[in-house]
């Protein structure tokens, strides 16, 4: 078998959405390399023709990539080299093949799979980092966007009486719920499909919200998460580049949120808020 890489270039706004359709799509894992090029896996050169074409007929013209065939290594196992435990604050991220024997209350075992969200992301690092420093414990949590689940998943794992996920992806729950399961969380945890706009206000009061989408989602959402929020909970927003901070800034400040702290990870920034 010819294996094949797939590097996919894409505007910073679409990244993520590139990156969870590709993970969806081979059912490989996606690594995101420093100058921002997606690299994903194809097992010949006509399904990574084949993947190319469908990908820019799915995003458009400003979704450009190319292949290049790999050495003949069994890149269906391959890709796991490199992924190891990840310590996030109290938090260790691991997948599920290299899980520390002196593992602690405060691990999230997380395999790749077709769900968004693995600690490998810098959005990701930037809301879990921030989730460690602001959850208090006992608070219930809403995790907009919830993908795998590993946001809400480390929630209860630090600490949080409950955690409710919210993912538009029909997909999605069954992956989140296993892992929930995985983690011995399921009776604290639990996920919801169906759209956050229409959702959110329904599950609240929340005393702490995490939302790692785009920022334009995020600034849609202002209103209803400070509604959604007990007074003076914590709101976490992540998926979002270091230039869109000023932008997002000002939209928290009209919104009547108060900055309580920042975060980056590469290109990456994230910032937790406090309603007033």
């Amino acid at each position: 078998m010819s294996w094949c890489a797939v590097d996919v270039q894409s505007p910073p706004e679409a990244r993520e959405a590139v990156a969870t359709w590709l993970v969806s799509r081979t059912g490989q894992a996606v690594e995101e390399r420093g100058d921002g090029i997606l690299v994903s896996f194809a097992t010949s050169e006509a399904e990574a023709g084949s993947l190319l074409g469908a990908l820019q007929s799915t995003f458009g013209a400003g979704v450009a990539g190319t292949s290049r065939v790999l050495p003949d290594v069994d890149w269906s196992r391959h890709w796991r080299v490199g992924l190891g435990p990840r310590v996030i604050g109290r938090l260790t991220i691991t997948p599920s093949w290299s899980v520390p024997e002196a593992s602690g209350p405060a691990t999230v075992i997380i395999d790749p799979e077709t769900a968004f969200g693995t600690g490998e992301h810098g959005s990701t690092r930037i809301a879990l980092t921030l989730l460690d420093r602001h959850l208090t414990p006992g608070s219930r949590v809403l995790d907009l966007g919830s993908g795998s689940g590993i946001l809400a998943i480390a929630a209860v794992k630090l600490g949080a009486a409950r955690a409710t996920g919210i993912e538009v992806d029909p997909e999605v729950e069954p992956i989140a719920a296993a892992n929930a399961a995985r983690n011995g969380v399921e009776n604290q945890v639990r996920f919801v499909t169906g759209d956050a706009a229409a959702l959110t206000l329904l599950l609240a009061p929340a005393d702490l919200i995490l939302s790692n989408i785009l920022r334009s989602v995020n600034e849609t959402l202002l209103p209803l998460i400070r509604r959604s929020l007990e007074r003076g909970g914590i709101a976490i927003f992540a998926g979002m580049e270091q230039p869109e901070r000023p932008l997002f800034i000002a939209a928290l400040a009209r919104a009547g949120f108060v900055v309580v702290e920042e975060a980056t990870d590469g290109a990456w920034w994230g910032v937790a808020a406090r309603s007033g």
